[in-house]
């Protein structure tokens, strides 16, 4: 397995979490490249949180800054199993994380060349970016996880 598989992997991970907590399933991580180590991990959240900020990359990102001491993620990579949205794009951005690699696209809200791709403009930081790593099983959970919440809506009686 490559280093980038096996970090999408442990995205994976988090994003079935995310789901058995009721969360759209998105996951990720961000790795210090030198080291391999997983230096911030997070799930999607705004359900529980009740917060429009509580996204997975958003999260991953937070922890790693808090764990390297600074805003800066020189020297790290972040992985996430679904395209990020403009505001997690702009994290990318702000964060200085040196590489993004994402498994699904995301045609709604994708902000890296789905919907619009917010690192074709001049920022001061433009990270390369890795498409399509485990593609299918990230789409697949997505799917999945939006399948039974069609079921369970269709199940529940209607009130009037």
């Amino acid at each position: 397995m490559d280093r980038d598989e096996l970090y999408m992997r442990r995205a994976l991970e988090l994003a079935k979490q995310a789901a058995d907590e009721g969360e759209v399933p998105v996951g990720a991580v961000v790795v210090k490249k030198s080291t391999g180590e997983i230096v911030g991990e997070g799930r999607n959240r705004r359900e529980n949180d009740r917060s429009p900020l509580a996204h997975a990359e958003l999260t991953a990102i937070a922890e790693a800054s808090r764990r390297l001491g600074g805003w800066r993620l020189v020297d790290c990579e972040l992985y996430v199993t679904l395209e990020p949205c403009p505001m997690c794009a702009g994290a990318v951005i702000n964060s200085r994380t040196e590489r993004l690699i994402y498994g699904a696209s995301d045609p709604k809200a994708g902000s890296c060349g789905s919907v619009i791709d917010l690192f074709l403009y001049p920022y001061n930081h433009i990270p390369p970016i890795t498409r399509g790593v485990l593609a299918e099983e990230c789409s697949a959970v997505l799917t999945e996880f939006f399948r039974q919440l069609r079921t369970q809506k269709r199940a529940k009686p209607k009130t009037n």
